[in-house]
């Protein structure tokens, strides 16, 4: 079924002592003014993670190879596998440069990662970009009182390569952590984007379908949860937002993260619509519904005024319409 309303949305993020997006230097990812924030790459990776854990196929991706090539120096390597050996491994097929293009973006629309986010495919004289109906911005953290901490770590293995005495005793490395950081991502969600493929006669396509959005709006609720990596582990999904757009809608919105408020009360996290609210405000007849997801155990979130249902995050009504 296809889906044709936009969606915008808010989705969060806490890292306890865990670090959520890491720069290559391995501290948590920051701009200019020292305002730390994750990347929509490091948001995208769970939730691929999750679907092709789920049996979907994902194009974009990392994936490995053991080299076979009559190279001494390459025979039986590990490798990464490039754009077209992934496109051939998960659609069980063959590029050739006579493939034509409808089958190309046949298979790669029924990649799942591809039908949400897009994809640029350039391989075997195809050149192929797809803007994606689901759009993610900048994740920055809103909690004012965030440390990053180092620990040091002792490795169990000595550097052989080490031609000092250090060469005989084990190596030392860092693991580097935000105490308690808490990231909030915008999105939106245009299935118009896919409107010029429509008329392409690309067997089986039809748009953006529900179905997609669907498993987006779960990654949105508890892929990073069920992420658990060594830096990852303490990152967890831990509110979304989700304002659908009437039918026929001629409303369009900003990123909404910045209309979104994170503080600590007696404790506990607190969400604060207000803005959201008040932005909304006299656009009743433009949207269908906004809901909330939340962890009410921990976090509590200050409506003020704002028109919606709200959710536990496995989907539990909270509270209805208000």
């Amino acid at each position: 079924m296809n889906m044709t309303n936009r969606v915008y949305g808010v989705a969060a993020i806490r890292s306890i002592m865990a670090n959520w997006n890491a720069d290559f230097s391995t501290r948590p990812k920051t701009i200019s003014n020292g305002t730390i924030f994750g990347s929509d790459k490091a948001f995208k990776y769970p939730i691929k993670r999750m679907w092709q854990a789920s049996g979907e196929k994902v194009l974009a991706i990392k994936s490995y190879k053991v080299e076979t090539k009559n190279n001494e120096e390459e025979a039986g390597k590990l490798q990464p596998r490039d754009l077209q050996e992934r496109y051939e491994q998960i659609f069980n097929t063959i590029l050739e440069k006579k493939t034509p293009s409808r089958e190309v973006l046949k298979n790669l629309f029924s990649a799942i990662d591809v039908m949400n986010f897009g994809a640029t495919f350039a391989a075997k004289d195809q050149n192929i970009s797809i803007t994606g109906a689901v759009q993610i911005g900048q994740g920055f953290n809103k909690y004012k009182d965030t440390q990053i901490e180092s620990q040091d770590i002792l490795s169990p293995y000595r550097n052989s390569n080490e031609k000092k005495e250090a060469a005989t005793a084990s190596t030392l490395g860092s693991k580097t952590v935000t105490d308690e950081a808490h990231y909030f991502y915008a999105f939106a969600v245009n299935p118009g984007n896919y409107l010029e493929y429509q008329d392409l006669g690309i067997d089986g396509f039809t748009g953006y379908t529900r179905e997609a959005f669907d498993k987006f709006k779960k990654g949105c609720l508890m892929a990073a949860t069920a992420f658990h990596t060594n830096s990852k582990s303490g990152s967890e999904n831990e509110f979304a937002l989700f304002v659908h757009c009437a039918e026929s809608s001629e409303l369009y919105l900003p990123n909404l993260d910045r209309y979104v408020d994170f503080s600590k009360q007696n404790g506990r996290n607190t969400i604060t619509l207000t803005k959201l609210a008040e932005l909304l405000k006299g656009h009743e007849q433009a949207i269908d519904k906004v809901e909330v997801y939340y962890n009410p155990l921990d976090t509590d979130v200050e409506l003020g005024g704002l028109a919606c249902t709200t959710y536990d995050l496995c989907g539990r009504v909270i509270a209805g319409t208000r």
